[in-house]
């Protein structure tokens, strides 16, 4: 047991220190800089920070929140950053391999066991880096409102890994009975509609690159040369029509919606058929496909209110970062669970505005929190809400 206790705090120190990198992130990649040089600095007196003042959780608490040269204060965000991607790194492991309050069906008398043993360190990396990025991309949104695509890419491309390796970890048995990565060998007709919606993004952003296809909201050039897109402020009115900037969009996902239903028809031929479902049961065709196609419906579900309620209302609704969010968020944990989580952001958006109501906090938030929280909602509580929609949903 002593040895459980010890992986336990090894995981929350380690949280500590992603949540340290995570602080770096969120100052510097709005601003384009570098994540690994320079070393960091007091952002008041530009004093690089010593390695021993630089320890995560202990540095802030010992210099009592101030730069230990200048006396700048340093932001609490640093401290709470890191002591909460600590406490979500391992609660997460409590959670799935401790208590097994989400079942993962790893064999194993103690949690390191099942952590190690039957593969669920992939599980467990796949599930703390979307915590992780979607904390950081949140901490980002709420203080610029924007949401880096890089941070939505990397998630992405982790969940694609992890669903195409996961048959070599875990077995394919145990990931499609507990649905700890997405994969279609049950649905040959989603797979049809996801191979197919890929091929014509491919075929979309190739016309996008060549010109033939233009983008919306086109980065303007200021008066000094420098780029900047063109957004919707208090400030600034728009230079643009909503409606027409997002035609556009819906030009370019044109592709994808005929490349998904022509590949859909093409596979329900019946010299076809059974070629189709063969390869989509082999496991790792099946957990690229099911996390690629977990991608696609996050971002169309979000795609799809925005651009419906732009065209509705003649104000850019929802913002692209939102899009990339949730269609990483479908590569990691699949197309049904995202779009639940979709579902259920706006009543943590509802109990915001209830709390501003009762404080009278005028503070508004962007949704790419709201879409978060939502996310890490449906991943912790997935057994019980599972339940649920079994009972009651048939599914």
């Amino acid at each position: 047991m002593a040895v459980e206790w010890i992986w336990l705090v090894f995981i929350f120190a380690f949280g500590a220190c992603i949540g340290s990198f995570l602080n770096v992130v969120i100052y510097r990649l709005p601003l384009d800089k570098s994540l690994v040089s320079p070393p960091s600095a007091c952002p008041a007196c530009n004093t690089p920070i010593r390695c021993y003042n630089n320890i995560p959780l202990l540095s802030w608490l010992i210099l009592r929140g101030k730069c230990p040269d200048c006396k700048a204060p340093i932001s609490c965000r640093y401290f709470f950053v890191e002591l909460l991607t600590a406490i979500l790194f391992a609660g997460i492991y409590v959670c799935f391999f401790w208590f097994q309050y989400r079942q993962t069906g790893l064999v194993g008398s103690t949690a390191t066991q099942q952590f190690f043993s039957e593969g669920g360190w992939l599980f467990y990396v796949a599930i703390v880096t979307v915590f992780a990025v979607f904390l950081a991309a949140s901490a980002i949104d709420m203080e610029r409102w924007i949401i880096p695509l890089e941070l939505c890419w990397f998630v992405t491309i982790i969940g694609l890994i992890a669903s195409g390796v996961a048959d070599y970890v875990i077995g394919s048995e145990i990931i499609s009975q507990y649905d700890l990565f997405p994969t279609v060998a049950d649905s040959p007709r989603f797979a049809a509609l996801t191979i197919g919606g890929a091929i014509g993004l491919g075929i979309s952003l190739i016309l996008l690159f060549m010109g033939m296809i233009k983008p919306s909201y086109e980065m303007l050039e200021d008066e000094e040369g420098d780029c900047q897109e063109a957004v919707n402020s208090q400030d600034n009115e728009p230079q643009y029509d909503d409606r027409k900037e997002i035609l556009k969009e819906v030009v370019f996902l044109l592709p994808v919606v005929i490349g998904a239903v022509l590949a859909l028809q093409i596979s329900q031929m019946p010299s076809v058929q059974d070629q189709w479902s063969s390869l989509i049961a082999k496991p790792v065709v099946s957990g690229l496909l099911g996390s690629l196609g977990g991608y696609l419906a996050g971002c169309a579900i979000v795609w799809g209110v925005r651009i419906f309620g732009t065209l509705a209302f003649n104000k850019e609704a929802m913002g692209l970062g939102d899009v990339h969010l949730m269609g990483a968020a479908g590569a990691v944990i699949g197309a049904k669970w995202t779009v639940l989580a979709f579902f259920l952001a706006p009543f943590f958006g509802i109990l915001w505005a209830l709390y501003q109501a009762i404080f009278k906090k005028m503070r508004q938030i962007p949704y790419g929190p709201f879409l978060s929280l939502a996310v890490f909602v449906v991943i912790i509580f997935h057994d019980w809400i599972h339940r649920i929609l079994i009972n009651y949903y048939g599914f």
